[in-house]
This record gives structure tokens, sequence and C-alpha cells, in this order.
């Protein structure tokens, strides 16, 4: 027994012993962990699940999602940031998290610096939505319902971009609804569909086959860019609307301190799976989602840009501070 744990005291220390390209070079000698702070059944989870049996194929180690969903996605972030920094668990974390979450707690439950970015890896078409059963058919329709019976309509979003539109909306409009907070786009669908909430502004891959079916009407597409799917649909702003569009991006992070070749590694590797023709039009196109990939210097000058943005969004929209 003694000798056992010589010889893999001996092998952890070798291993430590390596520069960091060396341990890059061997990298992953052991099952990866990819932790997602949205819910199972969402866009993001559907995409990050695809992305790790093609690094399983290609690395030869198996690659666990474990969805952490919850606290406005702070909780996800919390479980990335005290993850041992070794490379063996990376995040697909919901942007908004680090963009407006600064400017919405008084006192966030992680470190804004205790994650690194890796790269950012999509962009979602965001649509808003209202149930069929609500028989409107344009953003206006949907204002003057909601004038018209007070009280009666909410809607659901983890787009905080959303959440400032839907508050203008009320201020400039008269519009009346509230907002019910849920844990990402599966929730969302469902709550549309049980007929919990009439209203939401999710990713168009979590919505596609319940418009086609006739159970949801497209309203307007938050993003401002029209879609392929639904060309028909106008754009916030040819629906009338001037505020700040939605962003909507996922990106993929480490726990602060995870050496730079693994970065490098897990960025190159990321990169070609979602470049790669055949998956970009089942995992991306096909779910409306928009390619990001960039370098971590690039996306990190993003985050900081967005979130200097997210401030004047928040302030304007009087978006409450918990």
């Amino acid at each position: 027994m003694r000798h056992l744990f010589a010889l893999s005291l001996a092998a952890c220390i070798g291993a430590s012993a390596l520069p960091p390209v060396a341990q890059a070079q061997e990298f992953p000698v052991r099952p990866i962990r990819i932790i997602a702070n949205q819910s199972a059944g969402g866009i993001s989870d559907i995409f990050i699940r695809a992305v790790a049996e093609e690094l399983h194929k290609r690395w030869g180690q198996p690659v666990v999602v474990e969805n952490r969903p919850g606290g406005r996605e702070n909780i996800g972030v919390r479980a990335c940031q005290d993850s041992a920094p070794d490379g063996y668990t990376v995040c697909i974390l919901y942007s908004d998290a680090l963009v407006y979450n600064p400017h919405l707690f008084k006192k966030l439950p992680f470190d804004i610096n205790g994650v690194q970015p890796m790269t950012n890896l999509f962009s979602i078409l965001q649509t808003l939505v209202a149930s069929a059963d609500l028989k409107v058919k344009s953003l206006d329709e949907l204002v003057a319902l909601s004038k018209a019976k007070p009280g009666t309509l909410n809607y659901t979003t983890p787009v905080y971009a959303a959440v400032a539109m839907m508050t203008k909306l009320q201020q400039e409009k008269g519009a009346d609804w509230v907002r019910v907070p849920f844990k990402g786009g599966g929730d969302a669908v469902t709550s549309i569909l049980s007929g919990t909430t009439q209203i939401t502004i999710v990713g168009e891959g979590n919505l596609t086959s319940y418009i086609r079916a006739g159970k949801m009407t497209p309203l307007a597409m938050v993003n401002n860019i029209r879609s392929q799917n639904f060309p028909d649909v106008p754009t916030l702003a040819e629906a009338g609307y001037n505020g700040p569009p939605s962003k909507a991006s996922f990106g993929l992070f480490a726990p602060k301190g995870v050496a730079r070749p693994i970065i490098d590694k897990y960025v190159a590797e990321v990169g070609k799976i979602v470049n790669d023709p055949a998956f970009a039009e089942r995992n991306l196109k096909a779910r409306s989602l928009v390619a990001a990939i960039n370098t971590p210097e690039a996306y990190a000058k993003e985050l900081e840009k967005d979130r200097a943005e997210a401030a004047e969004v928040v302030k304007d929209a009087g978006l409450e501070v918990q």
C-alpha cells in the first residue's frame, strides 16, 4: 500500500513539475466537466452537449455537462469560480451574468475576475413571442391588449436587455405586464405551453417548432436581425422600438489560474468544432445561433465594453438593484 502511495505521489509530483506547454500536450488524461449556468433542455444546454460529444471523440476522454441554473445565473458562475484551475472544469456561461449582474446586485456571490474568458461561442437570435391564445399579431396589438386587460399578462426572459425593453415599453406606451423570473430557455417554453405565462423572449431555437405548430406567435426579433426561419417577423426597430437590442451570447470560461497553453488548446479545438460546416448546420444554423468564436483577449475586451453599456441600460430602464 505504501509502495502504491509513493508511486502515485511521485507521479503527481512529476506531472506538476512539467512545464505548462508539456502539460497542455498531455492534456487531457481524465474526464472533463463542463458547468452550465442554464437549465437542462435550453438552447445553450443542447449546444454544449453537442460540443462535449465532439470533444470526447477528439480527445478520448468523457466530457460531462453539469447544469447549475438559478440565482440569475450567479450560481453557475460561482461554481465555475470555485472549481480547481486545472483545466478539467470549464464552463459555458450566459454573458449577462458577467455583464448585467454587476449592476443589478449590491453584492455578487462571485468575484468578477474569478473566471477567465476563453472564447465567445455564439449569439442567439432572440424572439419576442406571445401565446397563440392571446390572438395578437404584432407588438402594438400586444401592448393594446395589456392595456385592455391590466394585471393579467406576464412575461419571462433571461435577457436583461429584453427586461429593459419591456420596462421601457411600459413607461412609453403604458403597457401593463409583469416579469416572472425563470431559470432558462427550456423553462420559458414550458411556462408558455402550460399557460403560466403568456409572453416570452428567448432564443428562437427554443421556439421554432412551436411557432410552426401555431402554438406561439412571433412578434419581433429582439437582436434587430431578421430571422431566416421567419423572414416576415419584423425587428424591434421595424416595430417602432428604438431602445437597446439584445446581444444574448454564451461564452466558454475557466476558473482563474488555468495555464494559458490549456486555454489555447480548448479555444483551438472548440473553434474547429464550431466552425465545422456539418456541425454548424446542425447545431448553429438550425437553432438560430450565430457563431462568435474569438480569442481570450478579444472576448475579455468585448465583455468589458458590454459591461459598461449595461450600466447605462440598467440606469435608463430603472431596473431594481438587489
